[in-house]
């Protein structure tokens, strides 16, 4: 492989491995089994128990609770300075990895802070779901509210991600908010059906058959916290999503765009939440805020790589 890489050089190898991953459209269809399913509903279900055991406990909200002291301390003048913390996440059964066949787990946590608002605005935005399009483009390129019962939402959005191939999904999510008392809430979000589209804005647009397609993603929830404290919000989210497993020859190489997926959108989803709420609250408190140095063009992220426990 080290000797394709020197020959051919990396630009037209990574147009191979695309090709190799995306194929054809019709030709490299990837079906997701039952046995997938059925594994990564077990993962699900044991990362949201574990969630739902930290919501519960004001000392265990934030992932940075549990760090030791000198790094909860450097973690804390970190996201105070303005920027975006993002880890990778691994659910274990009593120690051990939970094996997804034909599956690849994306599992992620990211955390920021906003100043200058409360949780109650962060909430009320999440939950306007008719800007997202303009907020979050282009990773939304449409979102529409289904249906709606008290804090419990169904929403569809038009999904578009461009990594190594470009694609576009049609999806549904549920989205259920909790507020748990004056300053802290969360929501979980989940989706019930992804479906990926064949020829995206064209004549002939059509989806592929739910769990018949490349396989690129397959199933996506979306875990948030809100604190509301040091005069600003904390907003924690973890990124749960399944894929198609990727052939080892291709790992080394696919990998890091995997990972670049998940911590893009992350980063993206924070910054532009901030931008906005501190937008927001400018014009009703009719003052101009320090300019934040969380912006889109200075803002920066840490992913750090820590050793699971």
């Amino acid at each position: 492989m080290a000797a394709l890489v020197t020959r051919l050089g990396i630009p037209l190898l990574l147009v191979g491995v695309a090709w190799c991953i995306a194929g054809r459209q019709n030709s490299y269809a990837k079906e997701l089994t039952q046995p997938t399913v059925q594994a990564f509903a077990h993962y699900v279900q044991l990362t949201e128990a574990r969630i739902q055991t930290e919501v519960s406990d004001p000392r265990q909200f934030l992932y940075s609770y549990s760090l030791p002291e000198k790094e909860r301390n450097a973690v804390q003048a970190y996201l105070l300075g303005g920027h975006v913390i993002i880890e990778p996440m691994v659910t274990r059964e009593n120690g051990r990895v939970i094996h997804i066949p034909d599956g690849m787990v994306h599992h992620w946590l990211a955390i920021g802070f906003i100043p200058g608002v409360t949780r109650d605005q962060a909430i009320a935005l999440a939950q306007n779901y008719a800007r997202y399009a303009e907020l979050y483009a282009p990773d939304v390129q449409r979102a529409e509210i289904l249906s709606r019962e008290n804090q419990s939402f169904e929403v569809y959005y038009r999904f578009y991600r461009h990594a190594l191939v470009t694609v576009v999904y049609n999806t549904r999510f549920t989205a259920d908010f909790f507020t748990l008392d004056a300053s802290r809430g969360y929501s979980f979000a989940r989706s019930t059906r992804i479906a990926e589209v064949e020829n995206p804005g064209k004549d002939n647009e059509r989806e592929f058959p739910v769990g018949n397609d490349h396989g690129y993603l397959w199933r996506l929830n979306l875990y948030t916290r809100y604190l509301e404290r040091d005069n600003g919000v904390y907003i924690q989210i973890e990124f749960l999503g399944l894929s198609r497993s990727v052939p080892p020859v291709f790992a080394w190489l696919v990998n890091p765009y995997t990972r670049s997926v998940p911590t893009d959108y992350l980063t993206h989803y924070l910054v532009a939440t901030r931008k906005a709420l501190q937008e927001a609250s400018a014009a009703t408190q009719r003052t101009i805020l320090p300019r934040s140095s969380l912006s889109a063009r200075k803002s920066k992220t840490v992913v750090r790589f820590i050793k699971p426990a």
